[in-house]
C-alpha cells in the first residue's frame, strides 16, 4: 500500500460503515453512515469527500454512496480484520459479544497484518483441529470445550498444578 494509499482510522470506519449499509440496502445515504457511526452529518460529508478523492467511494451530494471496486476491496479487508479479532475474542478468549464488537473495533486499525493471519490460523486450528477443543472458562481459564470427545486431547484432563 502506497504512503498516499493509507487510510486514517476514522476513514476505515467509515468505509466499513458504507460496506455494511450497502450489503444491507444496496447503497448508502450519509444519513444511514450519520447513524451507524452516531455522527454528526456535517462529519460524514467531509470524510466522504475525501473518500471520493481517494476513489474508494462514488459520492455525489445528496446522492446513494456506493464503493468502487478499490473501496470494495480495502472495505472487504477491514471487515476480515474486525471479524477475525472478534471471533478470537469471542470463541478463543470466551469474550462477551458486545465487547469483543467494540474492541475488535478499536484494534482492527493498530493490530499488523502478520498478527492477523496468524490470528485467523489460530481460530481455524482451534475450531477444526480434533484436538483444537480449546475454550475459555471464567473461573477455570482455558479448557476443553464441553463435548469434545478426542480421548487423546490433553486439555481434557483437569489441571491439578497451574
Amino acid at each position: 500500500m502506497a504512503e498516499t494509499d493509507k487510510l486514517t482510522e476514522s476513514q476505515e470506519d467509515y468505509l466499513e460503515a458504507i460496506y455494511h449499509i450497502s450489503r444491507k440496502k444496496g447503497a448508502a445515504r450519509a444519513k444511514d453512515i450519520a447513524i451507524r457511526l452516531s455522527v454528526r452529518p456535517s462529519s460524514v460529508t467531509g470524510a466522504l469527500r475525501a473518500l471520493g478523492t481517494m476513489k474508494l467511494i462514488n459520492y455525489a451530494p445528496y446522492d446513494l454512496i456506493t464503493l468502487t471496486d478499490r473501496g470494495q476491496a480495502r472495505a472487504e479487508e477491514i471487515v476480515r480484520r474486525h471479524q477475525a479479532l472478534r471471533h478470537f475474542f469471542m470463541h478463543v478468549l470466551g469474550i462477551e459479544g458486545q465487547t469483543a464488537d467494540t474492541t475488535a473495533c478499536k484494534m482492527e486499525h493498530a493490530v499488523p497484518n502478520e498478527i492477523i493471519e496468524r490470528l485467523i490460523q489460530y481460530n481455524r486450528f482451534v475450531t477444526t483441529c480434533p484436538r483444537g477443543c480449546l475454550t475459555w472458562n471464567n473461573d477455570s481459564g482455558f479448557s476443553c470445550r464441553p463435548g469434545c470427545e478426542d480421548p487423546g486431547c490433553p486439555r481434557r484432563t483437569s489441571r491439578t498444578n497451574s
